[in-house]
């Protein structure tokens, strides 16, 4: 029942950093509100359930990985996606621009 918190942290964590990203982004106006938030927490989730499936949440000395690793995953995983898209959404809508604006 341990390891089901360390579940719970990894989704609030996540979801919160994903939230504050998007907040922190001056060009958040090219990608949604939950991309980042939905990113983090579905990887975090992923990790998790690989991690306690390995037996990680029960080993003495691993009992960090489900706690840790999801979190940092998610985080970055968010961070790596958002610029992403955000690069290739911003370069497609210059060239729709420009096509529109020449006629």
């Amino acid at each position: 029942m341990e390891t089901v918190w360390s579940l719970v942290i990894d989704v609030i964590v996540t979801g919160g950093v994903g939230f504050a990203l998007w907040a922190a982004d001056r060009r958040h106006g090219k990608y949604g509100i939950m991309l980042p938030v939905a990113l983090g927490v579905v990887i975090a989730c992923l990790a998790w359930i690989v991690a306690v499936a390995a037996g990680t949440g029960y080993l003495t000395g691993l009992i960090w990985v489900p706690w840790i690793v999801p979190m940092v995953l998610g985080v970055a995983v968010s961070v790596a996606v958002t610029k992403l898209v955000e690069r290739r959404r911003e370069k497609r809508d210059v060239a729709d621009l420009t096509r529109v604006l020449r006629g």
